[in-house]
């Protein structure tokens, strides 16, 4: 069954019994967070039948869905931890598995060429039903223009929106080690609260006045809460909508936004999914919901919309702002512009912060009794998990499609997504796992991967123990390749913003070794230790090929532990230690006295604070 809107959505789930009802005040500072995280460690309702075969063990994981109907000096319920299962988010996408939905997009992509007039009509009838899917223009309201409140008319206060503030130090650049206030940051009336769950909707400058712009882009961003008729967008500087608020930048003039929160419920997938060049999301959405999604025209922005949304921001993104990579110590923030954070992070850590432009709002749209959804973004599991999740298996045919020697691949919990992959090809020559390893770092959203492990079709790809078992036996001098490249501007590790160090291991003809992998637990106090410490370790233990450094705090008997933090606070460019019959990996905390190879340590953020779950 598929989902027009999100209201019918909840009330699905809650005859499902897994959507819980809290009608007790609750504040959006921090308290919502709270809520949340016991749910996503929670036994779920419903298990999934089908996520156990790729991510086992995590099949029965994720509590409730909660509606929230007294926010504190709010104007709206809220709801959370709606696709934070597998099986929510499985219900969200029409009740097929993940791996039912890869087959479909696989029975495209698998097509053989038409070899005759029968062949050709066959194709023709398989296709037909794409054009039924692509997005619906119409004349009149949507259900999200029910009521319309504008700034031109004083109507619009953002701060009675239930917009949350996750964790403790979000907002408050001083929490995270810089002088300035966030008076100073131009950030304080919105004490730390951020939109997490919304898709913007941006097009490209050129195509102004366009009836049907192509470079409709719909992008899942956050947004801080300034004041009552103001935003800070922050957006990774490789998206689509960073490239889009740079050619409105090229021409001087503001970049139209519409913040769209809601819908049908295939929409935060397709806003999350990482599509080939030139395929838009709304066609991905229209293609999980068997027809093209429904747009009206915005009201104050020219921009196309989906109707069925719940809540809509309209207004525009300041192009005056300098860009990303700013300082205090480089003088004014300049006009249109804010410092951005800080914002506890997917990577377990708070993301620094940093100058992003100003969205001037120009109203709020809405269905009558909307519910405002929201997620916490912070370390796995989270709702964005089981989004990621998804699109590892609905991806996989197209990732085969662009390299086919790849069999099946699995993104770790512990490296939130673009730390981490495990790859499983059916190795054909000599040097094969290399080139699968450059095909994937210039594959899409896959190139901002830090470290790849590449393993052959007898591993299982999917049992991260597996993984690690055969990564104990590769050749230490010949099966790892270091390269340098872009990566992720979330990672604090790298030298340089967004970009660092990658590495790949070659496993594919590894053939295991017993006490090959040592993990050593360093109580770190000065720059060095790291490294002291594992030719300390490598002294005492020669037969041991590869060590793994991490900070003391760490359970070094919990691998998906160790290998989170090993793999968020490692840069392969900076952090590698060759000895005479080993590799020492230092993946601690970085301070000044780390610097290697003429590579930097920038500022390291805090760590956040969360459920692991396991």
């Amino acid at each position: 069954m598929r989902y027009h809107c999100l209201q019918t959505f909840l009330q699905h789930l809650e005859k499902q019994g897994e959507l819980r009802r809290i009608t007790e005040e609750i504040s959006p500072l921090l308290e919502v967070t709270n809520l949340a995280q016991i749910e996503a460690v929670a036994p779920c309702p419903t298990p999934s039948k089908t996520a156990g075969s790729f991510d086992p063990g995590r099949e029965n994981v994720g509590g409730q869905a909660l509606l929230l109907e007294n926010l504190k000096d709010c104007d709206f319920p809220l709801v959370i931890n709606t696709f934070g299962s597998y099986f929510r988010t499985e219900e969200s996408l029409g009740g097929k598995g993940l791996d039912e939905i890869a087959e479909i997009i696989s029975s495209y992509t698998n097509m053989a060429p038409p070899s005759g007039l029968s062949d050709l009509l066959a194709m023709a009838k398989q296709f037909k039903p794409l054009l039924s899917m692509k997005p619906k223009r119409r004349k009149g309201n949507g259900i999200c223009q029910e009521v319309v409140q504008l700034v031109s008319k004083g109507e619009v206060n953002l701060l009675r929106m239930p917009i949350i503030k996750c964790w403790p130090l979000d907002g408050d650049p001083r929490e995270v080690g810089y002088d300035m206030s966030p008076e100073q940051s131009r950030t304080a009336k919105g004490e730390g609260r951020f939109i997490t769950f919304a898709g913007m909707h941006t097009i490209h400058a050129d195509d102004i006045g366009v009836a049907k712009p192509k470079s409709h882009n719909i992008g899942m961003y956050r947004a801080q809460l300034l004041d009552e008729t103001h935003l800070a967008m922050h957006w990774h500087i490789h998206h689509d909508g960073a490239a889009h608020w740079r050619s409105w930048k090229a021409i001087g003039q503001p970049m139209p936004i519409a913040i769209c929160f809601g819908g049908e419920t295939v929409m935060p997938y397709a806003a999350t999914c990482p599509l080939p060049p030139g395929m838009s999301e709304l066609l991905m959405a229209g293609f999980l919901q068997g027809k093209g999604i429904e747009l009206v025209k915005a009201k104050t922005v020219p921009l196309w919309i989906p109707a069925n949304s719940e809540i809509v921001i309209e207004g525009f993104v300041n192009t005056d702002c300098g860009f990303c990579g700013w300082e205090p110590k480089d003088g004014e923030l300049g006009e249109g512009a804010v410092f951005e954070g800080p914002f506890g992070d997917h990577t377990g850590f708070y993301s620094m912060p940093d100058r992003y432009p100003l969205v001037e709002v120009t109203a709020v749209t809405h269905r009558k009794n909307a519910v405002y959804p929201t997620i916490v973004v912070g370390p796995p599991p989270q709702e964005d998990y089981y989004l990621g999740k998804a699109t590892e298996r609905i991806m996989l045919p197209l990732l085969k499609v662009m390299i086919p020697d790849i069999i099946d691949y699995h993104l770790p919990k512990f490296g939130t997504f673009h730390n981490c992959v495990f790859v499983q090809i059916n190795s054909q020559y000599k040097e094969n796992a290399r080139k699968v390893m450059h095909a994937i770092w210039g594959a899409g959203q896959l190139a901002w991967t830090k470290v790849i492990v590449v393993v052959n079709e007898t591993v299982a790809i999917h049992d991260e123990h597996a993984v690690f078992e055969a990564l104990s036996g590769i050749d230490i001098f010949n099966d790892i390749e270091v390269v340098r490249g872009a990566l992720d501007i979330l990672d604090h590790a790298a030298p340089e913003i967004g970009a660092g160090g990658k590495i790949g291991f070659d496993a594919t003809n590894a053939v295991p070794k017993e006490d090959a992998i040592r993990i050593v637990s360093v109580l770190k106090k000065e720059g060095g230790m790291g490294a002291d410490s594992l030719k300390n370790a490598h002294q005492k233990h020669k037969s041991v090929s590869m060590l793994f450094a991490v900070d003391h705090d760490i359970d070094t008997e919990n691998l998906g532990d160790v290998f989170f933090n090993f793999c968020a606070c490692f840069d392969p460019s900076r952090d590698m230690h060759y000895f005479e019959s080993c590799i020492g990996f230092d993946g601690t905390t970085k301070m000044h006295g780390d610097e290697r190879n003429g590579k930097a340590v920038r500022a390291w953020p805090p760590k956040l604070i969360g459920h692991n779950g396991d």
